[in-house]
């Protein structure tokens, strides 16, 4: 634990209540981190929206209208801010206690902000959770990336390209999660798994054609987001193996998942990183992912899973084909060498005491 200690100010994503699911991967990111960094000994708050659950963190709630998701907008759509947004009001509120704080972190993908940025009187750093989706939002990071370098912060390489900027020296961080809530399994049963809101970007039918075509029993967790897009997929796949066991705790997700034979990730989008691949990876289940996005610098070819060519059901299950050439020791063993909490704090807290002295 560092000697100089901090008093941090955590601010939430404004789509939805953490805990409610809404933010996806933003809502572990943010509760892994605000665990680590307390139990390191800084002083840990973090403002959210009305109904947000976060055990043993001092959490400040405020009401008020969420924000639109930037992955349901085009990429031409003007900044929206809808009447008593709760985004507004969560940073009004961190303008008016900044004083009491030595930083704070933004997990908020919306351009208010990276906007107000210089108007605080301390330093604001920003953890940008998804790749460019719009130009707005691509136009006013690049802004704050010229002018607080050291302040924003990527998940990965390939998520940083995707924003097309000239300057290349970023702050890749990754991820990190808690090891003990995830138990190993070395003999799965024949079942796949896959993670993740339920929407049109994650594509969730080319898992579920995958399953279809080898028979094998697909396991489906995560937020139901988009019904109707949901009840497309049962229609053009009416006698596919799959199971809907809901939105689950950490602790109930990794029950079912350790027991599945890989993870397949299938989205359509780049993902910023993918939380749910090092989930995976600590109950010992190789990752089956698109070439695409994050996952391509968390998978060891051959190793701990493998990568496809994106959008090809063929590609697989030619690979799951080939699971049984995976150790999942080994998957289990890159989890707790990568992306244990106590790994993944070190790095952050490095990069907070930059951010400080920038």
């Amino acid at each position: 634990m560092s000697s100089n200690l901090l008093k941090l100010l955590l601010i939430s994503t404004p789509v939805g209540p953490l805990g409610s699911g809404i933010g996806g991967g933003v809502e572990l990111t943010l509760l892994n981190l605000a665990n680590i960094l307390q139990e390191r000994g800084h002083q840990v708050t973090v403002v959210a929206p009305e109904g947000s659950i976060l055990e043993s963190i001092n959490v400040v709630e405020i009401s008020g209208n969420l924000q639109i998701m930037a992955q349901s907008q085009d990429r031409d759509t003007p900044i929206i801010l809808p009447p008593d947004s709760v985004l507004e009001k969560m940073w009004d509120y961190a303008r008016q206690v900044q004083n009491n704080y030595d930083l704070i972190i933004n997990f908020s993908y919306d351009w208010l902000p990276l906007y107000l940025t210089p108007f605080f009187h301390i330093k604001v750093a920003h953890w940008i959770s998804m790749g460019s989706l719009t130009t707005a939002m691509d136009n006013i990071i690049k802004k704050i990336v010229e002018q607080f370098p050291k302040a924003v912060f990527f998940h990965t390489k390939t998520q940083a390209e995707t924003f097309n900027f000239s300057q290349k020296n970023f702050i890749f961080l990754q991820s990190g999660i808690s090891l003990e809530q995830y138990q190993f399994c070395a003999k799965p049963k024949n079942q796949l798994a896959w993670l993740g809101r339920i929407a049109p970007e994650k594509a969730l039918e080319d898992a579920v054609s995958a399953a279809k075509i080898t028979g094998i029993p697909l396991k489906i967790m995560g937020k139901m987001q988009d019904e109707a897009y949901w009840d497309k997929i049962n229609q053009d796949y009416p006698n596919a193996p799959i199971e809907y066991l809901g939105f689950l705790s950490t602790n109930e997700l990794q029950k079912h998942l350790r027991d599945c034979r890989a993870l397949l990730m299938t989205p359509r989008w780049v993902e910023a990183f993918g939380n749910v691949a090092i989930e995976a990876l600590a109950c010992g289940v190789p990752v089956i992912a698109y070439r695409r996005g994050g996952p391509t610098e968390i998978v060891r070819e051959g190793e701990t899973g493998w990568l496809v060519e994106p959008d090809s059901v063929e590609g697989l299950v030619e690979a799951i084909q080939k699971l049984d050439k995976i150790d999942r020791l080994c998957c289990r063993k890159q989890a707790e060498t990568e992306y244990s909490l106590e790994v993944w704090g070190h790095r952050v807290e490095k990069w907070l005491f930059e951010v400080i002295q920038s």
